[in-house]
């Protein structure tokens, strides 16, 4: 299935639309953009754990080169550099690893990076006052972990790698290297060119990915046509309902519906028109879901039920008549119905109060026993509530 197959058959929502719309400029809407973050938190911890690492060891392996080409106080100022940013990395790493403290990921992950890019500066101004050949293109090995390795977003890389230069420009001056700076730094911006186009395509891909994944998701456990949530989701929060209402000695109530003499609508007006009453109907349950718990779900054709957390028998039995008369004064006309002149529906109620001890067994007879209720309601004339 391609792209276009996936927001053809997605109803529309905020990932649908935002692919729509496109992100060339890295950015989403204000609640996405929020959601995207979390999610590369949790995504690229395990990045940040390998990048720091390696950084760690690639510091460490420098040290080697400053023992080789550097002697006396000029190895001495280098070494001490060298050490006090590892100390600050091995903070950071300890305080990444714990992630007691998630919001704090990306500030530590900026300050390693901007830690190894300054230190590095630091050792090539102190280096190049004795040796003007000491390399530099450490600088660039930076610039390239923050741009690929340290999990950074295209905005926060550019940051670092702007902090890092305007370091190298300044350290170089102070060390009166100046005849080769023009070259170093032509070399080092054209570096960091490669590394911003790489991060900017790995980012883009990785919004796409995060918003194509969320997409499926909702796809799987919503209804297409009404936005609901279908079976498969209602059996999934069904069960982790029912332990919840256990634990917080709370009812469950079911309330299953049936739209009447749909089968009859359809020959009468057509599929097209029996969509359209579906999502209508869609909108009337989905307001009734009011609180974070309760659900509105289509479990399939014209059954539709409303599960709601908390409420007791006498509640349940006003939301289900308040919803009866919610879709009957939407007006939708009706002429093949041998109930109404408009498309009514029936509602069967069932109310369960947990309690410790009880198996899933009594979770399936409120499913049960709403389902012989909605049965009486259509035998009895439909149109009608029957607890």
């Amino acid at each position: 299935m391609t792209q276009k197959d996936r927001l053809d058959d997605s109803r529309s929502n905020l990932y649908a639309d935002q692919l729509n719309r496109g992100f060339r400029g890295l950015r989403f809407l204000p609640e996405l953009e929020r959601d995207y973050r979390r999610y590369m938190l949790e995504d690229s911890f395990a990045l940040k754990r390998i990048a720091l690492s390696v950084g760690m060891l690639v510091w460490l392996a420098f040290i080697g080169i400053d023992l080789l080409i550097l002697a006396g106080p000029p190895l001495w100022g280098v070494l001490a550099v060298r050490l006090g940013v590892l100390v600050l990395l091995l903070v950071c790493g300890c305080l990444i690893m714990l992630r007691r403290h998630i919001q704090l990921m990306v500030p530590l992950s900026i300050a390693c990076v901007l830690a190894l890019g300054v230190g590095a500066a630091a050792v090539v101004g102190l280096a190049h006052r004795a040796d003007p050949g000491y390399p530099y293109e450490g600088l660039l090995l930076v610039s390239f972990a923050a741009y690929f390795l340290a999990g950074l977003r295209l905005s926060q890389a550019l940051s670092c790698a702007l902090v890092v230069l305007l370091a190298y420009l300044g350290f170089e001056w102070w060390a009166g290297t100046q005849e080769p700076l023009g070259n170093n730094l032509l070399f080092l911006l054209f570096g960091n060119l490669i590394g911003a186009v790489g991060c900017y395509l790995l980012e883009f891909k990785s919004r796409e990915h995060f918003l194509i994944s969320r997409l499926l998701r909702v796809m799987a456990d919503h209804d297409s046509l009404t936005g609901l949530h279908n079976r498969r989701s209602f059996n999934q929060h069904l069960d982790r309902l029912w332990r919840q209402a256990q634990r917080e000695q709370k009812t469950l109530a079911l309330l299953l519906c049936d739209v009447d003499h749909f089968k009859a609508y359809n020959d009468r007006y057509g599929h097209q028109a029996g969509d359209a009453v579906l999502q209508r109907i869609g909108a009337v349950f989905e307001a009734n879901a009011r609180r974070p718990l309760d659900m509105a779900v289509r479990l399939g054709g014209e059954e539709f039920a409303l599960l709601l957390y908390g409420a007791n028998e006498h509640e349940a039995r006003l939301r289900a008549g308040a919803l009866r008369a919610q879709v009957q004064a939407l007006r939708m006309e009706h002429e093949a119905s041998d109930t109404a002149r408009e498309v009514t529906l029936s509602v069967g109620v069932s109310c369960l109060w947990p309690t410790p001890g009880n198996d899933l067994k009594r979770l399936y007879d409120l499913y049960e026993h709403a389902d012989r209720a909605l049965y009486e309601a259509k035998a009895f004339g439909r149109n009608q509530v029957v607890a």
